[in-house]
């Protein structure tokens, strides 16, 4: 690669992480070129596409992030502590980092690293909950499909009151823990949604397929 196309790819990777941080992962790319001070087709001919870029810009980010929040949460010595650490890590980071929240929703599919990082941190989820679980403080009935669920509205109603009330994520996830914990658990209405229908409720939540 030329000098000057090494030069306007760290422009590019500069501008696309403050963009994708404070509007989330699908931030426009004409903004991004602009911001970079190059062309829209410069940001083609050098990236390809968004999900190229993204792969590029956030997966290490996204990485570091989700994978300290599980280290830290498996870290703590009581299950249930542990178990309301990563929600409520989760849940903050999507308030605080809009790249973040898409990356956790898998709102780009096609970004196949970052998806990686992804399938990661939905295993990760997995073992903070079966650990809890197994502590007899999490309601048996509890799966990673319906943290997924959970995170997915998360991600809507924090970016709809970041501006009015930016800390009423805090409360809506505070009654949800309670309604957790094994003493509170009564039989559900309906069953859990798989795996499919989770991947299929966050492609119509977030507009992709």
């Amino acid at each position: 690669m030329r000098a000057d196309a090494q030069r306007n790819a760290e422009k590019l990777r500069t501008a696309a992480a403050e963009l994708f941080q404070e509007r989330g992962l699908q931030a426009p790319l004409k903004e991004i070129a602009r911001r970079a001070g190059v062309s829209h087709g410069t940001l083609y001919n050098l990236f390809g596409s968004r999900e190229a870029l993204i792969d590029e810009v956030v997966t290490e980010l996204a990485a570091g992030r989700l994978d300290e929040a599980a280290r830290q949460a498996l870290a703590h010595d009581d299950a249930w502590d542990g178990f309301t650490y990563y929600v409520e890590k989760i849940c903050e980071l999507q308030v605080t980092d809009p790249a973040i929240s898409d990356v956790v929703t898998g709102r780009y599919p096609d970004a196949t690293r970052l998806m990686a990082v992804c399938e990661r941190s939905h295993a990760a989820a997995a073992r903070v909950i079966e650990r809890a679980q197994q502590a007899g403080a999490l309601r048996p009935d509890f799966t990673r499909e319906d943290l997924l669920f959970i995170l997915g509205t998360n991600a809507l109603l924090s970016r709809a009151v970041k501006d009015t009330a930016p800390d009423a994520w805090r409360r809506g996830v505070a009654f949800m823990l309670d309604g957790l914990r094994t003493e509170a658990a009564h039989p559900l209405p309906a069953a859990p949604l798989t795996a499919q229908q989770v991947n299929q409720v966050m492609a119509n939540l977030t507009g992709t397929q």
